[in-house]
C-alpha cells in the first residue's frame, strides 16, 4: 500500500499489520519531525488517513467479488492529544457486522460507506491523536 502512494514511503510509513477487519501502520521520528523537535502534525494525520485504503483492501474482495471497487475517503478529522515523539503507531479495526453491512451495500449499490476511528500512540501506549474517517469502497466512473 505505501509503495503505491510515493509521499507515504517518504515518510518511512511501514504497514505492520493488515488482516480483514484491522489495519496497523507505524511512523518513524524521521523525516517526521517539525521545527519543535515533535511529530509532525500532517504526517500524524497521513499514516492515520491511509489506514481506510489498507483496511478496505485487506478487508473486501477488491480483485473479486467487489472487483473495480476503490477506497477513497469522503471526510476525516484528526484530534491531537499530546506531542508525539519517537515512533508513533496508528491502529483501526471494524467490526465483523459493520464489513459485511459495507460489503452488502456496495454490491447492491456501487458503493459502501463506513466510518473508521483510529487511535494512534507513542512508545509508551500513550494515545497522541485520534481521527475519525469517512470511507468508501465504490465504482468510479
Amino acid at each position: 500500500m505505501t509503495s503505491s502512494v510515493p509521499i507515504l514511503d517518504a515518510m518511512g510509513v511501514r504497514v505492520v499489520e493488515a488482516v480483514p477487519g484491522r489495519a496497523v501502520a507505524e511512523l518513524p521520528a524521521e523525516p517526521n519531525r517539525n521545527h519543535f523537535g515533535v511529530a509532525y502534525a500532517g504526517s500524524l494525520y497521513s499514516v492515520a488517513e491511509m489506514l481506510g485504503g489498507v483496511l478496505a483492501m485487506a478487508t473486501f474482495d477488491l480483485g473479486g467479488e467487489l472487483a473495480g471497487m476503490v477506497p477513497l475517503v469522503k471526510e476525516s478529522t484528526i484530534r491531537f492529544r499530546r506531542p508525539a515523539v519517537g515512533v508513533v503507531r496508528a491502529t483501526a479495526e471494524l467490526a465483523d457486522a459493520e464489513v459485511e453491512r459495507v460489503r452488502r451495500d456496495a454490491l447492491a449499490t456501487g458503493k459502501g460507506e463506513f466510518v473508521l476511528d483510529a487511535t494512534l500512540t507513542n512508545a509508551s501506549g500513550e494515545v497522541v491523536a485520534t481521527t475519525t474517517g469517512t470511507y468508501q469502497v465504490r465504482r468510479l466512473g
